[in-house]
């Protein structure tokens, strides 16, 4: 069935075709580039709500704990062309991080853009969003990433998704570089064409108020963010730069007038920095202006120090080398003093000495010097305690959760993380499933649609066109929250 026949049976037609065309003029149809980095296809990361692709990107010699940035291609884009043409494996290779590549496909949007506008995808615990943040859990549980290191950037669409990351998912990630993106929730009150083109102009505490909805118990750190965009982008407009400034300076607590101002790279970017209100000198927002260029990826091809990208490909322009200072940004570089791993070993004897159907109770072997501890849940920091033990409470029944601990010193900084050791919560009922096509799914209350689509209620997942000749079987373990079980459901 062609796309025109099957919007004009949904209820919502116009509003998705709306979507779909904003999504499609994010970015220029891209000529194929010839694959040439080496990604490894990752299969299973989670449930997946989102249905993303996940690839890594591992240089040689990658030292234990690395840090991980995730990277956001833009519409029409894919993984391979975003590693192959954007420059930042040239800098995972010389300072030793590691890459993942998520990856959306027509699938999920027929121009294959990350839902950055789509409620089903850019709020926390479900749709890509989440699917983005168990790429993470993936890989520290599977490459020992280290969970205080974690970083996020995207293009376009990818830059948009880049903010949603950062606002839904603050406890997950430190930084992060949103290149020609857009403010997060610009679509809770205006369309994905007015958020685009002309901008939507909303006072920094409007705009810092959506960040804080997005995750309303988190209560900081903050990430840093750093914002390119360039002068001439005629797609998503420069004066989205200006607004995603207002926004997260106002979500660090400071004012909007650059404490320092400079230009960089051969075409002189203007870069504006916002420091932290503790008087640290830690930059929290960063601005660079990169002058006559429109809408896509700045690059510097060549073996510079400060060189790196492809332009063959579009919108990867020839000006300056993004990757370069985002990557410096990060602290990834050793320039500047970041939020690496602190010298502290990783505890010992981290074990599940008991467990109820709310609550897992875990004790580990103290470090010496250590002054207190982070516990994660599934890649999450949850727990600062001072005493080598602590009890999750609050938990489902029948759920499984890993668990790993690292010791902090005096300043809170993290040393390695111990290995994660896996526990079951007790009780709960045996999972119950249901096999029909999507609309009797709907109707039946385990799925919700938006007019064209059907998601699972509780995961998110994206079931595909809301009809009758969509057939999903569906899994509610625990009661209330539903995944996509198509062959493997008891």
């Amino acid at each position: 069935m062609r796309l025109r026949e099957r919007l004009s049976k949904s209820p919502g037609r116009l509003a998705v075709v709306q979507v779909l065309l904003a999504a499609a003029l994010l970015l220029a149809p891209a000529p194929a580039a010839q694959a040439a980095v080496p990604l490894e296809r990752v299969s299973s990361f989670g449930a997946n709500p989102g249905a993303l692709n996940m690839y890594v990107y591992r240089p040689a010699g990658l030292p234990a704990h690395p840090a991980v940035v995730v990277a956001l291609h833009g519409c029409t884009q894919s993984a391979q062309v975003y590693a192959d043409n954007s420059g930042l494996t040239t800098f995972a290779d010389r300072h030793g991080f590691l890459l993942v590549f998520a990856e959306t496909t027509s699938a999920n949007n027929a121009s294959s853009c990350f839902n950055w506008f789509q409620t089903t995808d850019n709020r926390r615990g479900q749709g890509e969003a989440a699917s983005v943040s168990q790429m993470v859990a993936h890989a520290e549980s599977a490459y020992g990433a280290d969970a205080a290191r974690t970083y996020v950037t995207g293009l376009s669409a990818g830059g948009g998704m880049t903010a949603v990351t950062l606002a839904a998912y603050p406890d997950v990630f430190e930084a992060g570089a949103v290149v020609a993106g857009l403010p997060y929730d610009c679509t809770k009150d205006s369309g994905a064409f007015t958020c685009m083109d002309p901008g939507v102009d909303r006072t920094p505490a409007v705009w810092a108020q959506r960040v804080r909805d997005a995750y309303p118990a988190y209560s900081g750190p903050w990430p840093r963010v750093a914002i390119w965009h360039g002068d001439n982008d005629p797609k998503v407009v420069p004066r989205n730069a200006g607004e995603l400034r207002d926004q997260w300076t106002a979500v660090h607590g400071v004012d909007q007038s650059p404490d320092r101002t400079s230009t960089i790279g051969p075409d002189q970017t203007r870069r504006e920095q916002y420091l932290a209100a503790d008087g640290s000198g830690t930059v929290v927002v960063e601005v660079d202006r990169v002058p006559a260029i429109g809408h896509g990826t700045p690059v510097d091809p060549g073996s510079g120090p400060q060189q790196c990208g492809q332009t063959g490909t579009a919108n990867f322009i020839d000006s300056i080398c993004s990757g370069y200072w985002i990557t410096e940004f990060f602290g990834l570089d050793g320039s500047t003093p970041g939020p690496g791993p602190g010298s502290l070993p990783a505890p010992s004897g981290l074990t599940a000495t008991g467990v109820t159907d709310a609550s897992v109770s875990l004790t580990w072997t103290a470090v010496e010097g250590a002054s207190s501890y982070a516990v994660y849940r599934d890649g999450t920091r949850i727990a600062t305690p001072a005493a080598a033990s602590f009890a999750d409470t609050g938990l489902s029944p029948g759920t499984a959760h890993g668990y790993s601990v690292a010791a902090r010193d005096a300043a809170g900084t993290e040393g390695a993380r111990s290995g994660t050791v896996t526990a079951t919560t007790t009780g709960g009922a045996p999972a119950a499933c249901w096999t029909t096509d999507n609309y009797h799914q709907v109707q039946a209350g385990r799925a919700t649609a938006d007019g064209s689509h059907a998601y699972a209620k509780g995961s998110g997942q994206d079931m595909g066109l809301y009809n009758t000749f969509v057939t999903h079987t569906l899994k509610e373990s625990p009661v209330g929250h539903f995944v996509v079980a198509d062959g493997n459901c008891p």
